[in-house]
């Protein structure tokens, strides 16, 4: 843990509250010889040496290491050493990841009116989100960012399914109200309702970009038989084109369509997977496929451990797709041979060794560790429940590299050299992630099209790559956006003022209108900019950040008001690092907050530890904030994102200089009690 823990476990010492050690400096190396030799350079190692004779004549020496005598036939005979493997290494992949967000910290979110779950990006730069309230929204990709454009009432209840079309034209969406909504993306109007005699489970475009015009077909499978019926929307008609009802035995659960082979894959509750093409209802066969019978595949490794996919990707060039299943592993399948390419184990056993293990990409905090894998197991129980969105894995244009949410934050994974490239949102410890979608761009052919349409005077302008990452998290009403800016670089004067990158876009419900109104302005009463600590060595006068820390501030001036600080000692103290104090034990375990606990962190991106006379909170890991504060005496950028700043001293440095000056025990306690006779609140 970064910083020394509170006491929380029976039977442990007394650890103190507060931020580590500064990391010791590197020490000098040893110098090399001062006298270098004067004159000509040594002749390098092994060659002849030089005299004034005539040179020899005759055959030249033979190689160095040559036997006189011996020829091939007298090599040593026996086993040789390993040949040392190389290591595989993707070409260009500097360019690939360069395409693919980075930022460690989402950028912005955004509202719905409920928690979100289904995330879509169209290939036509338009996202679309739906909640468990039956809500579909549509948002426009901007240069930067999105934009809001469009809100549906698409169901009375929740969305259990959303497909976009491979063209970027179309959108569907299912409910158990047995309806289908069918909407057009480029206009974002509503098209055609489809009025189902069954219960859909899955739903999914299956026809190949450019046929439009022509038929525009969907497949909806029946959520209690094993039928999949397919209707062509341009007819207007409720009734079914044509009907699969042997292609599997069981509930269809989950269904992609593959637009380079014209093939649609499909998942059922049993676990089997099939391959079938919409056109003919029949299984591919050569050269579309390289198997004759599924028993060459792995299809049936699913149903054999009897999982059924929870969730089914196919790569943009139509050579792989990738399911997720209960037991938290991700498959990679190759399309043509049926076979797995890579597995990838996201189970809470797994993560449990990658905790111990010594790679920091890995590693959490113990507390915070703890914390999350209790969301996990909660998250176990509503997935059987079917009460949560099941996390899903995408991959990038280029289908080198999978992209899925995990416990730790969302891996991006080299699939060619097996090998975790980034994990972004792992700083981001109160949403676990569950869905996500990829932008990087309009692809390479469309991006023609759309150029010569703009300079022809058609359409409008054409937006540069602005490879995001829309996501969804657990119980969250909010939709996130991973871009390559992290949310300091992104938020302009005006968007900081307006509340920062968690931006307000829905109206509340008017009762809790009224107590956020409330409870705002009783905040704003209680908390104060300034506050002067009056020590025993002298006055310090502190600048507060109340706008950037809200709950911090509150609870620190609360405590101020009410004298709780009044008395206490620094009960620790290091000389060129910092000074700590707000524990009414004296011994750095004691103290909590005004809400009689601990509360969370808030990092701010424009607070941070880098100068001296920095105030910050002293904590035992994520989250576990309670009165105990700190002020740094020198630059101290190893606590950011680690201890909450939200202050600064503006007076009295030179009495922060004495009292880091004092003499200190073993433990950095001071001989003499340096206190804090009262507090003052401007």
């Amino acid at each position: 843990m970064v910083a020394q823990g509170k006491r929380e476990r029976e039977g442990e010492e007394d650890a103190d509250v507060g931020p580590p050690r500064p990391p010791e400096g590197e020490q000098p190396g040893d110098e090399g010889d001062s006298d270098d030799d004067v004159g000509p350079p040594r002749p390098p190692p092994g060659a002849p040496a030089e005299d004034d004779s005539e040179d020899d004549v005759g055959p030249p020496r033979p190689p160095p290491g040559a036997q006189d005598g011996e020829d091939e036939e007298d090599a040593d005979i026996g086993p040789m050493p390993p040949k040392k493997k190389k290591k595989r290494s993707l070409k260009f992949e500097s360019v690939y990841l360069e395409n693919l967000p980075c930022a460690d910290m989402y950028e912005k979110s955004y509202m719905h009116r409920d928690t979100i779950c289904h995330v879509a990006v169209a290939s036509s730069d338009f996202f679309i989100t739906a909640s468990i309230d039956g809500h579909l929204k549509f948002w426009k990709k901007q240069a930067k960012g999105i934009e809001f454009v469009k809100h549906f009432r698409s169901h009375v209840g929740a969305v259990t399914g959303l497909a976009v079309s491979a063209d970027g034209q179309h959108c569907a969406t299912i409910s158990n109200d047995k309806s289908a909504k069918i909407y057009d993306i480029s206009t974002y109007d509503m098209m055609v309702m489809l009025r189902l005699d069954f219960q859909p489970g899955c739903v999914q475009w299956v026809y190949r970009p450019g046929v439009a015009s022509e038929k525009a077909l969907v497949a909806i499978s029946d959520q209690h038989s094993g039928a999949i019926h397919i209707y062509d929307i341009t007819s207007g008609d409720s009734t079914a084109l044509r009907s699969l009802p042997n292609v599997h035995r069981h509930p269809v659960c989950q269904m992609r369509y593959n637009p380079q082979y014209n093939t649609v894959i499909s998942g059922d509750t049993s676990g089997v997977i099939e391959y079938w093409c919409p056109d003919t209802l029949k299984s591919p066969e050569a050269p579309d496929v390289t198997f004759k019978y599924k028993l060459e595949t792995d299809l049936y490794s699913l149903a054999k451990l009897k999982l059924a996919p929870r969730c089914l990707e196919v790569s943009p060039d139509g050579e792989q797709f990738v399911t997720v299943t209960d037991d938290r592993r991700i498959r990679v399948f190759r399309f043509q041979s049926g076979k797995i390419r890579r597995q990838y184990d996201e189970s809470l056993k797994a993560a449990n060794q990658q905790q111990k293990s010594e790679q920091e990409i890995y590693r959490l905090e113990d507390i915070d560790f703890g914390r999350r894998m209790a969301i996990e197991r909660e998250l176990d129980t509503a997935w059987r429940e079917q009460a949560a969105a099941y996390p899903n894995a995408v991959f990038d244009e280029s289908g080198n590299f999978l992209i899925y949410p995990t416990f730790l934050g969302i891996k991006i994974v080299n699939l060619y050299t097996n090998k975790l490239s980034r994990v972004l949102g792992k700083v981001e410890n109160t949403e676990r992630f569950l869905r996500v979608a990829l932008f990087q761009g309009a692809r390479q052919k469309d991006r023609r099209v759309r150029l010569a349409t703009a300079d022809l005077g058609g359409g409008g302008p054409v937006l540069d790559a602005d490879p995001t990452i829309l996501c969804c998290a657990h119980k969250k009403q909010r939709l996130y956006l991973f871009s390559r800016r992290e949310p300091a670089e992104a938020m302009d004067e005006a968007a900081a003022a307006a509340g920062g990158r968690d931006v307000f876009n829905e109206k509340p419900p008017a009762e809790e209108l009224i107590v956020a109104n409330a409870e705002a302005n009783a905040t704003k009463a209680a908390l104060s900019s300034s506050v002067t600590l009056h020590t025993s060595y002298g006055d310090v006068s502190l600048q507060l950040y109340p706008k950037e820390c809200p709950r911090t501030v509150e609870n620190f001036v609360t405590h101020c008001r009410n004298g709780y600080y009044d008395g206490i000692i620094f009960h620790r103290v290091i000389k060129g690092f910092m000074l700590q104090t707000g524990d009414p034990l004296g011994n750095g375990t004691g103290g909590q907050s005004i809400w009689g606990g601990e509360f969370e962190d808030e990092f701010n991106r424009s607070l941070r530890h880098d100068r001296p006379f920095t105030l910050s909170m002293a904590n035992a890991g994520p989250n576990t904030n309670g009165s105990q504060f700190f002020i740094t005496t020198v630059s101290t950028p190893w606590l950011d994102n680690k201890h909450t700043v939200f202050g600064r001293v503006k007076k009295g440095m030179d009495v922060c200089h004495q009292i880091e000056n004092v003499k200190t025990d073993k433990n950095d306690k001071p001989y003499e009690d340096v206190k804090i006779v009262s507090v003052t609140i401007a």
